[in-house]
């Protein structure tokens, strides 16, 4: 099988999340964001530097979400920085396609059950701190 087939294979067993990505995707485009293509992905900031962010936006206990192909961050300073990060949760996303959307709340709920956050001890978001190499918890970033 080619590289480009299974490249093709993972974009479409991905989109029903990238889909989602539309509506927060629309929202900070009209709020003044932008979009750039960073290798197979899409990144849209709300800003280009994290100074310009307004103060509503960075008391978000997350710098940025994915949505299969695509990524919302506060800004695309931020998103440079978070960029290895959220490729695991491309990737995770085309291992898991549709079935993520699924599986994240359900390793958030089983966080909580086991009395622990559910988003920093949430087994997806642990993977993409051990994978990305960032040590440290990921609101201390933001």
């Amino acid at each position: 099988m080619s590289i480009r087939f299974v490249r093709i294979l993972r974009f479409i067993w991905a989109l029903p999340c990238t889909m989602l990505a539309v509506i927060p995707g629309v929202v900070t485009l009209l709020l003044g964001g932008s979009i750039r293509r960073v290798g197979h992905t899409i990144e849209i900031g709300v800003r280009h530097r994290q100074e310009q962010v307004p103060s509503w936006i960075s008391k978000y206990p997350f710098g940025a979400i994915t949505l299969g192909h695509v990524i919302v961050g506060q800004s695309h300073e931020l998103l440079a920085v978070l960029r290895p990060h959220e490729q695991v949760h491309v990737r995770q996303c085309e291992l898991f396609g549709p079935l993520f959307l699924i599986a994240y709340p359900l390793a958030s709920l089983w966080a909580l059950f086991r009395g622990r956050s559910p988003y920093e001890q949430n087994a997806f978001e642990l993977q993409a701190v051990q994978k990305s190499g960032f040590t440290e918890k990921m609101s201390e970033i933001t």
